[in-house]
């Protein structure tokens, strides 16, 4: 069974550099199989970095054919890209355009753009970027296999 995305918003009272107190709502991108997974991981995942009480306020799912993440540390932007694929119906000889949405962790545009480029090289399609836009995605959770429990006697 093929995991799915879940942009979920959590909201919770942030105090800013200016020591000022302020709701926020941060979307996370968490990879679960359900709504209900997705509620449980997102908690389970910024629990520990939360002082305060927080709330998920909503959870929907994201369609991203693909992430492109890095390890890169001045990468700390997430943006979402079009991409446009061209293929060619060889019934009737007509080109045919499909889309997809990619996440792609980068520092600036310029290096989303490129980093996208390197991503996209293994690719047999040919590929146009038809928009690409910073999001407000803060972090991006995989799915974890949880530990198998241990037998107690």
């Amino acid at each position: 069974m093929m995991n799915e995305w879940f942009e979920c918003k959590v909201k919770y009272e942030k105090t800013m550099e200016n020591g000022l107190v302020k709701k926020v709502a941060e979307p996370y991108l968490v990879d679960a199989l359900s709504f209900t997974e997705a509620e449980r991981r997102i908690i389970e995942e910024i629990t520990p970095f939360m002082t305060g009480a927080f709330e998920v306020s909503d959870i929907k799912r994201a369609r991203f054919a693909e992430i492109f993440e890095s390890d890169d540390e001045s990468a700390d932007r997430f943006f979402k890209a079009k991409l446009v694929f061209i293929t060619l119906d060889e019934k009737t000889g007509k080109e045919r355009k499909s889309s997809q949405q990619m996440l792609v962790q980068a520092s600036d545009l310029r290096d989303a753009v490129k980093r996208l480029d390197e991503g996209m090289k293994g690719s047999m399609m040919d590929y146009t970027i038809a928009s690409m836009a910073e999001t407000a995605i803060m972090d991006v959770y995989h799915y974890r296999q949880a530990a198998p429990a241990e037998d107690k006697e």
